[in-house]
Parts: C-alpha cells; sequence; structure tokens
C-alpha cells in the first residue's frame, strides 16, 4: 500500500488539508499506523487542467515535511515529481523513490539521478501535461499503445543506468484516459505482465470512479476498493491510495481468495493427474 500525502493548495480531493506541515506530519504517521507500505509525497497538483508550479514553490512545501520525517517512519517515502531538482534535493533528504507521472518525457534527467542514487522510479504513463492530456486520449489500441509508451521510458531509464529492476510501471489510471479507457485498462490490465516490471495503479476516489458511482470524490472509497481489488486480481501489487486502511483490508481478503483457488486447483491436479489431459482432449 502506498499511502497518498498531498501538499497541494488544488489536488481534486484533498487539495489543502495537508498544506501546514504539523498537519502532514500528522497525516504521514496516521498513514503509517493504518499499514501503509510506502509513502508517496507530491507537493505539485498533476490532477486535470493543474498548472505547473516552479521548483522552489515545490520545495517550500515539501523539503520541511520530507526533514520532520527522518527518524519518525521506517517505511520508503516516495516523491511525485517531475523535476530533476526537486527529485535532487528530495533524494539528498531521504527519500528513496521517484514517481514521475510523465514516464520521464518532462524531464529525461531524472533517470541520471535515479541512477546515481540507486533509487527506486515509478514510470507512469501520461501523454502532455495536466493542461493538455485530456486532449489527447485517442488510441486505436488503448493497452498495446500504453504499454509500448511504457516500454519506451523503461528505455530511457535504462540509456541513462537505471536497471530494470530499479523500475516500476504505473498504466495512468486518470491520465490522458476517459472514463471508459480507464475501465478498459482495468479490465485489460494483465496484459502490461509482459513489460516485465511490477504494476502500480492508482484508481483512488478519481473521476472514472464517480461517472460510475456518480458520486462526489468524498463518497467514492467503496468505488476505489472495488477497483484495487479488480486490479489485484489481474496483477496489480503496487496499490496508490488515500485510504490505506480499506484497501488493505479488502486485498488481504481477495489474496486469500486467490491462494485458496490455487490451493484447490493444486488438490484436484494431485487426486487426478490426468484432469488436464481429459480436458484438453474434450475440448
Amino acid at each position: 500500500m502506498m499511502g497518498i500525502l498531498n501538499l497541494t493548495p488544488d489536488s481534486f480531493y484533498d487539495g489543502g488539508r495537508f498544506l501546514n506541515p504539523d498537519r502532514a506530519l500528522e497525516q504521514a504517521l496516521r498513514l503509517v499506523q493504518d499499514g501503509a507500505d510506502l509513502l508517496d509525497i507530491g507537493a505539485e497538483s498533476t490532477r486535470p487542467s493543474a498548472h505547473q508550479v516552479s521548483e522552489a514553490e515545490e520545495l517550500d512545501r515539501l523539503l520541511p515535511v520530507l526533514r520532520g520525517l527522518k527518524g519518525q517512519v521506517q517505511i520508503p517515502i516516495s516523491i511525485d515529481t517531475t523535476k530533476a531538482a526537486v527529485a535532487h534535493q528530495a533524494l539528498e533528504n531521504g527519500a528513496h523513490i521517484i514517481n514521475d507521472v510523465s514516464g520521464l518525457h518532462a524531464d529525461p534527467r531524472l533517470a541520471e539521478l535515479v541512477a546515481a542514487y540507486g533509487a527506486g522510479l515509478v514510470l507512469m504513463h501520461r501523454r502532455g501535461t495536466p493542461e493538455t492530456m485530456q486532449f489527447m486520449t485517442h488510441y486505436d489500441d488503448l493497452m498495446e499503445e500504453v504499454g509500448r509508451e511504457l516500454s519506451e521510458s523503461i528505455r530511457i531509464a535504462e540509456s541513462k543506468g537505471v536497471s530494470p529492476e530499479q523500475c516500476v510501471i504505473d498504466p495512468g489510471l486518470g491520465f490522458s484516459k476517459t472514463a471508459e479507457q480507464n475501465l478498459e485498462i482495468l479490465e485489460r490490465l494483465g496484459e502490461l505482465k509482459r513489460r516485465g516490471r511490477p504494476i502500480l495503479v492508482g484508481p483512488s476516489r478519481k473521476s472514472f470512479i464517480g461517472a460510475v458511482t456518480k458520486q462526489a470524490p468524498d463518497k467514492r472509497l467503496f468505488g476505489t476498493v472495488a477497483a484495487a481489488v479488480l486490479a489485484f486480481e489481474r496483477g496489480a501489487r503496487i496499490f496508490r491510495i488515500h485510504d490505506v486502511w480499506a484497501t488493505k483490508e479488502a486485498i488481504l481478503v481477495a489474496e486469500a481468495v486467490l491462494q485458496s483457488r490455487l490451493s484447490l486447483r493444486g488438490a484436484e491436479r494431485r487426486s487426478n493427474p490426468n484432469s488436464e489431459i481429459a480436458s484438453l482432449r474434450s475440448q
């Protein structure tokens, strides 16, 4: 579970709630208590139509919280940024992962920093910028193109010295996608497994859930949990989420069910080793 901590005034769900560093630190500790395995801290909104802020402003929001977390949490900290200068300061102040929503297209220098620090790197799929991305939603084959463009991000990372083992891929739910395309990504998520990297998804309270449930962001918890469970069944293993406790419990149950299914299949094979051959012959 990657708990979300937004230090922004304009994020779509919790914008402004954690601008104060003391409140942000309290929320970080709450996320850890709720079972977060990672913290993802963002100091610039990346929602559709969001305006870019300067490096200085992003760092003014980020560094007091990052420094305040030193010695307070034992889990890895991810920084949601597209700027190499911000990433550099974050890595110098204890961050372990860079979460780049542009997939290295905004600032390829990020990859050099990740390589130098041996940090983790989340490569998300997005076209354009927050101002333009929702005008870039045409795909002839959605998952083929998302996968191909993520592979290009991995190629850029490797060309700068980042090993594949440092990279995680994220299909970018809500970024350069329509509501229907987000649902299709969840349905076809397993196709990304052939890219060979762990899959992260971030469905948390996003507008595509509201398009289905007709609910505002503050009432999209159950829709978020449903999306996360379906993504887990299809191969996602990292979940960027606001509500860690609820999602974690749901995933634990889903995992137990899937393990039970595997156990039952194994028992069936052991009791009847010819069952699979017979099944094939009957088709």
